[in-house]
Parts: structure tokens; C-alpha cells; sequence
């Protein structure tokens, strides 16, 4: 039985009709970059998000540079955020000559130790002029501790939800929590488009109004540019796509959920114990599960045992940021994050669609269990 990593195919089938319809009406308009669409996507993921305002840029990593430049980051300025993440988090930073500053991780959610975040600006918080937590796998990182100390130290946080659209901090939504919030539409996404795309939110009208101003080369009015900006803008053809998508993404989530309790409990009846966790969830967060990471010993082997069995897995991610070879100059080594460097050896993502049946969780979890058995 083959189970992949993820089926696009079969979320498309689904709403093939309906996403081709909507294709071809904004062809048919030739309307194409900031039409209706991106309006309407804009208020609805405003609403979801819990956000007041929501706007469209090209792609997760401009949402990322662009609330970071909303923020006034500037070359020079520290931005605080976790070693284990995708790489867009700290390049953004470093592409407007900022400096990343990494803190580790909390060893069972993955995200931003907020002990160690504090520890760090309780030292020395000159210069510190962000903080991005990473919402990691689909679960909010612990905001309200972030929170807190960031209004301590008078510091902007930037929450990379780029990972968690709808995931839920004990009754408000990933992307409405800090003062800006970063989501991406990437394909692999729980919400993607068939292509780039991504999205700010906040709470904050002048921020709100900063954004809109940084992704048309800086300008509010046409040919008149306040300040060097972007060309980041999400175009109609995805916005379309998205509104389709989006009226679904509720019962795709709980797909999701469904699943990973399935895969929960399935782990626990093979009592595959001392060499296996699966994923904990904090207190007041509800996981929409954009991944299902397990920690496993011997993780490239059982990796390669699951693909010669026709089963996807994915790392992510496998080696931390401070160690990768552009982010040198930072001085950071080996050792620098031990937690981060550990999972990045352990941490297993599995199949987790909504489109997965019962049958092909059993095996995934069988095929693990026979792994260990004959190890």
C-alpha cells in the first residue's frame, strides 16, 4: 500500500469545478493584481484569523520582510527568533542587513523556549528591535509569555504563522496575537494556492496601512513613493483559488485532527515505547496540524525503511540555522543550541491529509512498528 506524503491530487478533484470556474471568470475580467478577489480574500482572512486587518503579498517570505519592515527593522537591528524553522524566518532578516539572534527550543512543542527568549533580553536587549516566534508544525508557540516580556523590553513581535493558519492560543488564532502576524499559501500548505502567495495581519491600522504602502514599491499614490518598498503583491488568479479553498479549510483542519488522534492512539496500542514520541499539544492550543512530527531513534533508517515500503516522510528540518553555512559570520557552533540539534536529528514528519484513510494510518504505524521489531 502507498501512502504519500501529501495528495494535492485528490484535495483538487474535489474542487475542480468550482476553482475552474472561478480561473476563468478573472480571466475573462483581466483584472489580475489587486482586483476583487484580493479584496474579498483580504476581509475573510481578516475574519478568520481574529485579526482586524489582512493583507496580501507575494509569497510567506515577503509577508515575513514586509512585516519586518513595517516594524522599522532596519540594517543593524537585532531580530530574535528559533534556530529550528524554515529558512525564510532568518533570511528575511538577514536580507534587510539585520542581525538574527537565536534562542532554543522547548524540546516537546519545538517552538521558542520563552525562558530562554527571556533570559536572553534579560542580559542584553540593545538593539533587540523584533522578536519572531515560529508556530511550528500547526501549533501556536507560547505567546502569552512572549507577549509579556516582549512589552517588557518595548520589542515588536512578528508571529510567523506561516505554518498555523486557524490553529487556536487559548481562544484567539494564530497571525491575531502580536503586532503582526505572517501567513503563507505555499501549495503544502493547510491553505495553498497553486503557487506563491502569503499574507499579513494585525490589529494595527497604521501598520495595516504601512504594509499596503510597502508592497507597491512604497507608494500610496500612484508614481509617489514615500520610501523604497516591494513589488509583493498576491494576485487575483490566487486569491480566487484561495476563496475557493478557504470556505473548506475548517473541515480540512479537522481532518487533520482527526488523524493525528488516530495516529495517537494507534502508537499507543503498538506500545512502540523508549524509541517513539508523538506530538504533545500545550494546554489551551488547539494544532491544526500541518505536520505530524514524530521523535524517533534511528530516524534515516526508519526513513529509509518507510520509503522502500512506498510511504512519504519528510524532515523538517535537518540541520538548525546557526549551523547553516551562510549564517556562519553569526559565530554560533555546534553545540550553541543543543535542544534544536537534537530534534533535528529525531524530529519525522508523517502523512497527515485529510484525504488519508483509516487502512493507510494502520499501516504507516505498522510499517514503524515492524521497523523497531526486527531492530
Amino acid at each position: 500500500m502507498k501512502v504519500q506524503l501529501l495528495d494535492l491530487a485528490s484535495q483538487y478533484r474535489k474542487i475542480k469545478k468550482e476553482v475552474l470556474a472561478e480561473v476563468k471568470k478573472v480571466c475573462e475580467s483581466q483584472h489580475y493584481v489587486l482586483g476583487k478577489n484580493v479584496a474579498a480574500l483580504e476581509s475573510e482572512i481578516a475574519a478568520y484569523s481574529g485579526a482586524k486587518f489582512a493583507i496580501g503579498v507575494a509569497s510567506g517570505t515577503d509577508a515575513i520582510l514586509v512585516a519586518l519592515m513595517a516594524a522599522g527593522v532596519k540594517a543593524g537591528d537585532k531580530v530574535v527568533t528559533t534556530p529550528f524553522t524554515f529558512f525564510a524566518t532568518a533570511g528575511s532578516i538577514s536580507r534587510l542587513g539585520a542581525v538574527p539572534v537565536f534562542v532554543d527550543i522547548e524540546p516537546d512543542t519545538f517552538n521558542i523556549d520563552p525562558a530562554a527568549l527571556e533570559a536572553l533580553l534579560k542580559k542584553s536587549s540593545k538593539g533587540v528591535k523584533a522578536i519572531i516566534p515560529v508556530h511550528l508544525y500547526g501549533q501556536c508557540a507560547d505567546m502569552d509569555r512572549i507577549m509579556k516580556v516582549a512589552k517588557k523590553y518595548r520589542i515588536a513581535v512578528i508571529e510567523d504563522a506561516a505554518q498555523s493558519i486557524g490553529a487556536g492560543y487559548k481562544g484567539r488564532r494564530a497571525g491575531s496575537i502580536g503586532h503582526l502576524g505572517c501567513l503563507s499559501f505555499y501549495p503544502t500548505k493547510n491553505l495553498g494556492c497553486f503557487g506563491d502567495g502569503g499574507m499579513v495581519t494585525t490589529n494595527d491600522a497604521k501598520l495595516a496601512d504601512r504594509v499596503k504602502m510597502l508592497r507597491v514599491h512604497g507608494s500610496r499614490v500612484r508614481y509617489y513613493h514615500d520610501e523604497v518598498g516591494l513589488n509583493s503583491r498576491l494576485d487575483e488568479v490566487q486569491a480566487a483559488i484561495l476563496r475557493v479553498k478557504l470556505k473548506r479549510l475548517d473541515s480540512w483542519s479537522a481532518g487533520r485532527v482527526k488523524n493525528a488522534k488516530r495516529y495517537d492512539a494507534l502508537f499507543e496500542k503498538a506500545a512502540i515505547k523508549g524509541v517513539l514520541s508523538t506530538p504533545k499539544i500545550s494546554e489551551g492550543c488547539v494544532s491544526v496540524y500541518n505536520q505530524y512530527v514524530i521523535r524517533v531513534q534511528k530516524r534515516d533508517e526508519l526513513r529509509a525503511h518507510l520509503s522502500a515500503a512506498g510511504i512519504g516522510s519528510e524532515v523538517y528540518y535537518p540541520l538548525p540555522l546557526h549551523l547553516q553555512k551562510c549564517f556562519k559570520g553569526l559565530g554560533y557552533k555546534k553545540g550553541s543550541f543543543p535542544v534544536s540539534e537534537k530534534a533535528a536529528k529525531e524530529v519525522l514528519a508523517l502523512p497527515i491529509y485529510p484525504e488519508l484513510t483509516p487502512a493507510q494510518l494502520k499501516h504507516v504505524v505498522a510499517t514503524i512498528g515492524g521497523f523497531y521489531t526486527k531492530a
